[in-house]
C-alpha cells in the first residue's frame, strides 16, 4: 500500500520533536501534557510511531489515543483548537506543500474525532450527542 503522504519517517520524527518543544512551554496544554508525559523521549518515540502508522501504513503504533483523551479527565475539548494550531505551524514550518497541507487535513480530522470523543465522554447522561 503506498503511503498516504509522500514524506520520511524521519521527517515524521522531526515534526513531532518540534511539535513538542513547543507545547512544553504553551501555557495552557503544556501543563496538561506534562501531567501525563513524564518521559519525553519515550513519548515522542511513540507518537512518531502513531503518525508512521498512519500515514506510511507501517504497523508500529500500538496505542489507543481515544481511549488516552477519553480518560485522561484534564483533556477539554477546548485544548483541541490550540493543539491543531500549534501542529500545522510545525508541520508547516518542517514540511513543504502539499505534503504539509495533506498532513494538516489528516490531523485535523484526527483532531475533530479525538475532541468529539472527549465531549461525548462528559456528556450528561442521557443528552444527545454533539455532532459536529
Amino acid at each position: 500500500m503506498p503511503p498516504r503522504i509522500d514524506i520520511e519517517r524521519a521527517v515524521i520524527a522531526d515534526v513531532v520533536a518540534a511539535f513538542y518543544a513547543k507545547i512544553r512551554i504553551h501555557p495552557v496544554l503544556g501543563p496538561v501534557f506534562a501531567a501525563h508525559v513524564s518521559d519525553w523521549v519515550h513519548h515522542e518515540e511513540k507518537i512518531t510511531r502513531f503518525w508512521a502508522s498512519a500515514i506510511l501504513h507501517e504497523r508500529s503504533y500500538d496505542g489507543n489515543p481515544m481511549q488516552i483523551h477519553m480518560q485522561a479527565g484534564d483533556v477539554h475539548t477546548s485544548h483541541f483548537a490550540a493543539w491543531l494550531d500549534i501542529f500545522e505551524e510545525t508541520v508547516t514550518e518542517k514540511v513543504p506543500a502539499p505534503q504539509s497541507e495533506a498532513w494538516s487535513l489528516l490531523a485535523r480530522r484526527i483532531g475533530r474525532g479525538l475532541s468529539m470523543g472527549v465531549a461525548d465522554v462528559r456528556r450528561p447522561s442521557g443528552a444527545v450527542p454533539i455532532l459536529r
